[in-house]
């Protein structure tokens, strides 16, 4: 070691560990712990070596602000406390003010419709995955809900749409029905071939009119075509 670690060490030592008379009477080390540990500690106790607080502009700041000073929307600071404390405290604060909502939203919910899309066999461990690309849309002119999806298997080329009112108590016409691909894109792609047919990769609503898809031809061989449509609702 150098010289220079030495009193590196020594000066750690006294500036962190000199006999504290006035923490005699307290539980634990009768001297100053290191100041960054004693903020992780999981403890209730009080800091040992509290940080100095004079001259903080924060604290001079809300000291001389007569609407900021009682401000509910500040957290407190508790400067004797640890920052598990703290912690704590915040969770405890959060929780409080998530739990009304959580109760209110959650007795507001309630079930509009059952539709099934498909069924399994009950003897199967593990269902296979029949539904995917689901993609949500809200058309807030028109108030409707509306839900894309695919259905996997024998309707790969399908894409299914769901549409609801956003008022439950109201009904709106072709609740869900499915487009199918199939070969309708040959006349624009290959004016020869009778054996083209898409499947669709992707789906999502340009806007409340319009649904843009992304379409993969489905055959098995390289070079195999992408088509990026845009399909009107109407």
């Amino acid at each position: 070691m150098t010289q220079k670690d030495i009193t590196f060490v020594a000066d750690f030592l006294t500036e962190h560990f000199n006999e504290a008379p006035e923490l005699y009477s307290r539980k634990g080390k009768y001297f100053n712990v290191e100041r960054v540990g004693q903020y992780l500690k999981d403890e209730d106790d009080d800091l040992v070596s509290p940080p100095n607080t004079e001259g903080n502009q924060w604290f001079n700041f809300l000291k001389n602000s007569t609407h900021l000073k009682e401000s509910p929307l500040l957290f407190p600071y508790y400067p004797e406390k640890s920052l598990h404390f703290v912690k704590r405290q915040m969770e405890g604060v959060i929780d409080q003010c998530l739990q009304k909502p959580a109760d209110v939203i959650g007795k507001s919910v309630h079930q509009a419709v059952c539709m099934s899309l498909y069924k399994v066999s009950q003897s199967e461990d593990s269902a296979p995955q029949l539904y995917k690309l689901p993609f949500l849309w809200n058309d807030k002119t028109s108030n409707l809900h509306y839900v894309l999806f695919t259905m996997l298997e024998n309707s790969i080329s399908k894409i299914h749409i769901l549409r609801r009112h956003t008022d439950t108590s109201r009904s709106v016409s072709n609740g869900i029905l499915a487009v199918e691909f199939g070969n309708f894109l040959n006349s624009s792609i290959n004016e020869s071939s009778d054996s083209r047919c898409y499947s669709c990769l992707d789906a999502h609503f340009y806007d409340d009119e319009t649904v843009t898809v992304v379409l993969k031809e489905s055959v098995q061989q390289e070079g195999k075509e992408r088509v990026l449509a845009q399909l009107p609702l109407s």
